[in-house]
């Protein structure tokens, strides 16, 4: 396997380095986590304005034509900044989910949309008590004379305060746990019997519990063929599963820099804590624990745009199950490295702990894919 960038992904990279750097500081960061928003607007124009929001969709609606392996070089440099836009809810589910199941007029309207900065949408599918069964729905949408009625409720909705439209999941027949029968529709956030309420997480993001009361949507609203939903939503999921990756290596990479420079500076009994070989091995652990999730990060990113659904929830899972291991190995050691200061707000350590967390327990946790993989092992 290759694993050398082409000269436009290493640009890519280089110029979301120097972005990082000089324009999306910890404070500036922390700033933003805490405003009425909750992001910037003028960073997602910026965002735009770079073709980050049009480089997974295809050139004639408006997009750059780049894959899984370009959004993973995004998603990196995002984890470094601990970047709060909502890039993995509107470009990389919603986004992937239009580009995929969408009908013509569908893409022409949202993914052009969605390129320029003028439209954010959020993924409105897990429900309160599903955990992570992706079939587990219960919100029900049903036809009348002009098009779908909806009523039902989801859970931690995320990107779900800022969005514009929503794609909801919904059952069409079957029962709540039937794969069959799940439906997509594109829902406005402002429509009739729509009521949010959103809230902020545990790592500075947004979320939002949304609940739809006979919330009326056209023909037109359905997103793919009526019923078969669920295989549109575990492939979108898969993209978001590679993105996620992506990110908690690039968290894990700026929490073992911000480590290594706190050994060499930080002195007890005279000299650096660094030169104590407990603390050096400790290190050591850590950053062989980031290069193999970097590993990991690729074998994601490259299976994510794969045809082969059985192959690619396999690699997928294999790779989120032990991403989240190592993160959570990386944070905890970083945070105990650091001492009492790694879980203070003021400093980066903490915040990167905290988004690694929520990495991990996002569509579905270490736990959750190892069972997956080994299942899919076994049906092979």
């Amino acid at each position: 396997m290759d694993f050398n960038f082409t000269e436009e992904q290493s640009a890519l990279q280089d110029t979301l380095r120097r972005f990082i750097a000089k324009d999306y500081g910890f404070e500036r960061r922390r700033e933003l986590a805490c405003s009425e928003l909750g992001f910037s607007r003028d960073t997602w124009r910026q965002f735009a304005d770079l073709g980050l929001l049009a480089l997974p969709f295809p050139e004639e609606y408006g997009g750059m034509g780049g894959n899984a392996v370009d959004t993973m070089i995004v998603m990196e440099a995002f984890g470094r900044g601990l970047v709060l836009e909502p890039y993995l809810a509107t470009v990389v589910l919603c986004g992937s989910l239009v580009r995929d199941s969408g009908s013509e007029m569908q893409k022409k309207t949202i993914l052009p949309a969605i390129a320029g900065g003028e439209l954010l949408m959020a993924l409105a599918h897990y429900e309160p008590g599903t955990r992570y069964e992706l079939n587990h729905v219960q919100t029900t949408a049903r036809p009348d004379a002009a098009g779908w009625v909806i009523d039902g409720a989801k859970s931690v909705v995320l990107g779900g305060p800022w969005a514009d439209r929503l794609i909801v999941s919904a059952r069409t027949s079957g029962d709540a746990r039937d794969d069959a029968g799940i439906s997509l529709f594109l829902v406005d956030r402002n429509a009739a019997g729509v009521a949010l309420r959103a809230y902020p997480t545990q790592d500075g993001q947004r979320a939002a519990e949304i609940t739809f009361t006979r919330v009326k949507a056209g023909a037109d609203a359905l997103l793919g063929a009526q019923g078969q939903g669920l295989a549109a939503l575990a492939r979108a999921l898969d993209y978001g599963i590679a993105a996620l990756c992506a990110e908690a290596v690039g968290a894990m990479a700026a929490l073992n820099e911000a480590t290594l420079e706190y050994l060499k500076t930080r002195k007890q009994f005279g000299q650096p804590i660094g030169k104590f070989q407990a603390l050096q091995h400790r290190m050591a652990d850590m950053l062989i624990a980031a290069e193999q999730a970097r590993s990991m990060m690729y074998l994601a990113s490259v299976k994510a745009d794969s045809l082969d659904a059985a192959e690619r929830s396999r690699n997928l899972s294999a790779a989120k199950a032990y991403v989240g291991q190592s993160a959570r190995f990386v944070g905890q050691q970083a945070v105990q490295l650091h001492g009492g200061m790694g879980v203070t707000d003021e400093l980066n350590v903490s915040h990167y702990f905290k988004r690694l967390t929520m990495i991990n327990a996002t569509f579905g946790d270490a736990d959750h894919h190892l069972g997956r993989f080994s299942d899919s092992l076994l049906a092979a």
